[in-house]
């Protein structure tokens, strides 16, 4: 076999490969040996006709197009190997020679990865906020531990902002009732912001039975998009009571004697949590520097696969219609022309980022470890609800393992990357990232400290298991 690689583009490749067919004689006889199972010839047991009477049953030409449909992988793949291309995505091929007897050639062009030249990372500098604590924050997280503790209690009073109530929705579209958008009892916060719009104002001020109405546009449905005019009629009122703030909530709601001590730990808490979201904020700034300083020629196609994966997310929830969905973006004051901008722009992006951070791992001999992989698949089952063990048969099933390992290393590389840049603070202090990227000054590779596992799909930070929320897609 012969082939030759032709670039066409920073990023694609057209491949011609000439096989004799010489080359193809193990094909044929898998050909022949397949047809003899299935095709019964008098005078000759099963599996034992021989090949000129199978081809005079079934023709030559059906027999030639199955040997070629099963050899061109294989040839293609040996090709690809040969030539230490990095492909993307799957071939278009086509057959340009085939004469029977004599050779087979057939050309394929691939999208490959391209040429990156990586940065020096010690060259880059970022600036990050500084971490401020107060004891706002402090007693923000215990206002929180305290409303876990809170009861509700019914008061006979107009609805306000912050009440806990139980309502009943019904909903009409131009005169016809909306099924999908009525329900009894269900218990709601004002103020929460966790239903549709109109909601909170129209609940302020009414009473226990009072009906009132307003008008939205729903989000979903077969109505999406459409105005409807929403009755909702009002249930009990209720208010949260919280436990005093005291050495006796202190003992009941964790291991701690006294409130001061408590306190004491939830400002430590606080303190993690600004620390991961300043390594957070780093990581997604050196991100954004790496891709500015960085020339990275955009597959077309894996872009476009990038964008259509997008989209139909987007459009899942309205059963694939398109109309819907452009309803439901003019509800939310956009459009369609604004959702495409916006898709493309992050899908490059998002196609840019992992192509840098697979070229920065390649470079830097990145790996990862059962114990990070294990670690991320933990993760992942619990965000799902399911157990590792399942996720982990899903994600085989959808053949997704190599994707989350690769993840995982992309996440690994940009780390390594921060550790490498200067960071400092609006304050011009510098920034000591080396306990949440796992390292000491005595030892790189020791494990004390929460270490920074990576980003999740949707560019959340994995610290330990932790996630801090945001951030940018790897």
């Amino acid at each position: 076999m012969k082939s030759t690689v032709e670039q066409i583009s920073p990023t694609r490749v057209r491949v011609v490969v000439d096989v004799p067919f010489s080359e193809l004689k193990p094909d044929f006889d898998r050909a022949y040996k397949a047809l003899a199972q299935q095709i019964r010839l008098p005078g000759f047991r099963p599996g034992k006709a021989p090949a000129r009477l199978l081809e005079a049953r079934v023709g030559r030409g059906a027999v030639l197009e199955q040997v070629v449909n099963e050899a061109i992988p294989a040839k293609y793949s040996e090709a690809i190997t040969k030539a230490e291309l990095k492909v993307l995505g799957q071939p278009e091929i086509e057959v340009t020679k085939l004469e029977d007897g004599e050779e087979l050639t057939f050309t394929a062009e691939v999208d490959v990865r391209p040429e990156i030249t990586v940065p020096a990372f010690g060259e880059l500098a970022v600036t990050v906020d500084p971490i401020v604590i107060d004891e706002d924050d402090v007693t923000e997280q215990l206002d929180s531990l305290r409303a876990r503790f809170g009861t509700l209690t019914g008061v006979e009073r107009p609805a306000e902002t912050g009440d806990f109530v139980s309502i009943d929705l019904s909903a009409t579209v131009d005169g016809e009732d909306v099924p999908d958008a009525s329900t009894t009892g269900l218990s709601y916060e004002i103020g929460s912001g966790q239903l549709i719009e109109g909601i909170d104002e129209a609940l302020v001020g009414m009473s226990e039975g009072d009906t009132g109405e307003f008008s939205t546009a729903l989000l979903a449905g077969e109505h999406a998009g459409k105005d409807a005019v929403v009755a909702v009629v009002l249930g009990a009122v209720k208010v949260r009571e919280l436990p005093d703030a005291d050495d006796e909530f202190a003992q009941m709601a964790s291991e701690f004697d006294t409130l001061d001590e408590l306190r004491a730990d939830l400002r430590e808490r606080v303190s993690r949590v600004k620390k991961v979201e300043q390594a957070t904020q780093a990581r997604d700034k050196v991100l954004d520097a790496l891709l500015e300083v960085t020339e990275i020629a955009v597959p077309e196609k894996v872009a476009q696969a990038e964008y259509d994966s997008r989209l139909h997310d987007a459009v899942h929830p309205f059963d694939h219609d398109e109309e819907k969905f452009e309803a439901a973006l003019v509800a939310e004051g956009s459009t369609r022309e604004e959702f495409d901008t916006e898709a493309r722009a992050d899908a490059e992006r998002s196609v840019k980022t992992q192509l840098l951070l697979d070229a920065i791992a390649e470079a830097e001999g990145t790996t990862v470890g059962n114990d990070e992989l294990t670690e991320r698949i933990v993760y992942q089952a619990q965000r799902f609800g399911i157990s590792p063990d399942e996720y982990v048969r899903q994600a085989q099933e959808a053949n997704q393992l190599p994707a989350i390992f690769a993840d995982v290393r992309r996440g690994k590389a940009l780390a390594g990357v921060v550790g490498q840049a200067t960071v400092t603070d609006t304050d011009g202090a510098a920034v000591d990232l080396d306990e949440l990227l796992g390292r000491t000054s005595s030892d790189e590779g020791s494990d004390d400290g929460p270490e920074v596992v990576g980003t999740t799909a949707e560019g959340d930070a994995v610290i330990e298991g932790d996630v801090v929320e945001g951030g940018a897609t790897s």
